[in-house]
């Protein structure tokens, strides 16, 4: 799958996060654990395809593990719009 593809699916996230959750503010230490919890959620779809107690077809818990990783990169973009909200970071990024 080509990146444009893969970033059209987060944005899509984003989009839906946004209509679920509305605008989101949090500190930063409330927004990582925002995303430990979904990252969370990613480990347990990686040990489910790992151990496969379930006997489900390997493809069908590949799935979810990808949909819960594109959770975490939507969120993630959430966090970078929230602090870009904030603070103004033209300057420092220039100066990279």
């Amino acid at each position: 799958m080509k990146k444009e593809s893969i970033f059209k699916e987060i944005r899509e996230e984003r989009n839906r996060q946004d209509r679920k959750w509305g605008e989101q503010k949090y500190e930063p230490i409330e927004w990582v654990a925002l995303l430990t919890e979904e990252v969370g959620e990613v480990a347990k779809e990686a040990a489910d395809c790992y151990f496969n107690n379930k006997k489900e077809e390997p493809i069908t818990i590949l799935k979810r593990y990808r949909d819960e990783v594109i959770q975490v990169a939507a969120l993630a973009v959430s966090m970078i719009e929230s602090l870009d909200k904030d603070y103004d970071f033209k300057e420092l990024l220039n100066k990279q």
